[in-house]
């Protein structure tokens, strides 16, 4: 019998470093405690991209809260998936637009949040904020009320 674990392809092993866009590094393993909801909050202080008009990098904090459901992501393959950034061109809030989308893809959580702290270009700070919350449940609602509260 294989323990969830050993589904896992990255930890433990030579890390290889994807130079764009890289999605299909993500995995993910089951939540051992679905029976009450918490958070998980991740803090990329290195995240880099590239702007998509003039291929300038772009600078950022990324920072990711979720509530499981089932799933969750694997922090090694969240890092080198958001390393895989580094050469994507995208504008900030496309980046932080797609991170999302691709965990909800990956992980189906309750509740999840991706805010991009992208250092200032050209005398401006962009904060992209987006959220989601799984619909018909109390979590679509929280995700509402997150959003239309939000504040950096």
């Amino acid at each position: 019998m294989h323990s969830p674990e050993e589904s896992l392809t990255l930890l433990g092993k030579k890390t290889e470093y994807k130079q764009d866009y890289a999605p299909e590094v993500l995995e993910a393993f089951n939540n051992k405690h679905t029976d009450n909801d918490y958070w998980v909050k991740f803090n990329c202080p290195e995240f880099t991209s590239l702007c998509p008009i003039t291929g300038q990098p772009d600078f950022a904090t990324i920072i990711i809260n979720y509530i499981p459901d089932i799933k969750m992501v694997e922090s090694k393959s969240l890092k080198l998936y958001l390393f895989s950034f580094r050469n994507h061109g995208g504008f900030h809030e496309d980046c932080v637009n797609l991170i999302m989308k691709d965990l909800i893809k990956l992980m189906d959580p309750k509740y999840i949040e991706v805010l991009g702290i992208f250092t200032p270009r050209g005398g401006i700070a962009i904060h992209p904020f987006a959220n989601y919350g799984k619909k018909g449940t109390r979590y679509e609602e929280i995700a509402t009320q997150r959003l239309f509260n939000h504040n950096i």
